[in-house]
């Protein structure tokens, strides 16, 4: 080893020489490397244009629900019926549109469960209509989920076997389905008025995220959340609502939702539709989601997903017939389905969400 003798003057340059170039280094560091990208612009929109406008749509849906329901009651006809059914889903429509984005206030209030729990317990359900309860909202609000929601209200309108007619009703189930219709409305408000700027303004924390205030530290944070929910109700679909019922080698019939009303490919199509509606950045209108954050980074990817959100979309509405009775005489055509939306699955776990987590 070599070693130079030093005189104390020239120690001393090189000790302050040395101090100069490390705080010129520890300045350097201190500067951004890259520009951060603003992502507020697509935070906003799919905040106000897709997840907002989506819970507004279906508290108007679930209102128009009740009045419908309240005509049946009030005269009870085939065709009051038939009208009821139709605003049941209608109101279904939307609220399948929203289960890409099942976080926030939809899970910390409990209003998934208490709206859309399955499979209905009927056992329990039949007790309270023999019981001497009086059946007004806050008692039905007050039931465990499986007394109350959609698919209670669609087992009353429907019955078992779906092929309920108008004379089979009786007083006291019109009792319960106008308590727990108007115990959906007052919950998918609560819902709306949630995310609103003019109410509890949840929305504001994606539209600010990494801000000071905002549950999310960053915007990465926000898209992240966006992408590991519509990865989510993907796994859902494919590997609970579709493959359930389907079984592995002989059909599961109890386990498919909305079996009552024969809704359930429309309930499929719709969860992949928020798949959509989070990605694109549009509800009905609206422009600007993660789809802008892809094509930038990977044009390729983004036709990808786009290919395989409609491929998913297609292959469930491309079962024959209905799903109840697919699942036994169409089950290759129910099988490609499972495999199209877990295939998207994959693509938005495995490619899309690195890219995000990357950003």
């Amino acid at each position: 080893m070599f070693f130079t003798k030093l005189t104390t003057k020239s120690a001393l340059l090189l000790l302050l020489l040395s101090v100069i170039s490390f705080s010129a280094c520890d300045n350097d560091d201190e500067e951004p490397i890259t520009e951060t990208q603003d992502f507020s612009s697509q935070l906003t929109n799919i905040t106000n244009n897709v997840i907002l406008a989506t819970y507004d749509d279906l508290a108007g849906k679930a209102n128009t629900l009740l009045t419908e329901v309240e005509k049946l009651e009030a005269d009870r006809t085939a065709i009051n019926l038939n009208n009821a059914r139709g605003a049941w889903r209608d109101a279904r429509a939307p609220w399948e549109s929203s289960e890409g984005f099942l976080f926030g206030p939809v899970d910390t209030k409990g209003i998934d469960p208490a709206i859309d729990d399955w499979p209905v317990n009927v056992i329990d359900l039949d007790g309270v209509l023999a019981s001497n309860d009086v059946l007004t909202e806050p008692f039905i609000d007050g039931l465990e989920t499986g007394l109350k929601g959609f698919h209670t209200i669609e087992y009353l309108l429907w019955g078992a076997d779906g092929s309920k007619e108008i004379g089979n009703f009786t007083d006291r189930e019109f009792e319960y389905l106008l308590a727990t219709v108007e115990n959906l409305k007052n919950k998918t408000q609560v819902l709306a008025d949630s995310w609103s700027a003019s109410n509890e303004d949840y929305g504001s924390n994606l539209i600010n995220a990494g801000e000071s205030g905002s549950l999310f530290v960053s915007q990465k944070a926000a898209l992240e959340q966006l992408v590991e929910a519509i990865v989510g109700i993907c796994d859902e679909v494919g590997s609970g609502k579709i493959a359930g019922p389907l079984g592995d080698s002989a059909p599961n019939p109890v386990e498919e939702e909305s079996r009552f009303s024969h809704n359930s490919k429309n309930d499929f199509a719709n969860n992949m539709r928020s798949i959509s509606n989070i990605y694109n950045g549009s509800y009905n209108v609206g422009n600007g989601g993660l789809t802008d954050i892809i094509l930038d980074q990977n044009a390729a990817l983004d036709k990808t997903v786009q290919d395989a959100i409609t491929a998913a979309i297609s292959s469930i509405e491309n079962i024959p017939g209905n799903f109840s009775d697919a699942i036994f005489d169409d089950r290759s055509d129910v099988e490609n389905a499972k495999d199209k939306v877990l295939e998207l699955k994959q693509i938005l776990e495995e490619q899309v969400t690195p890219i995000i987590s990357g950003l």
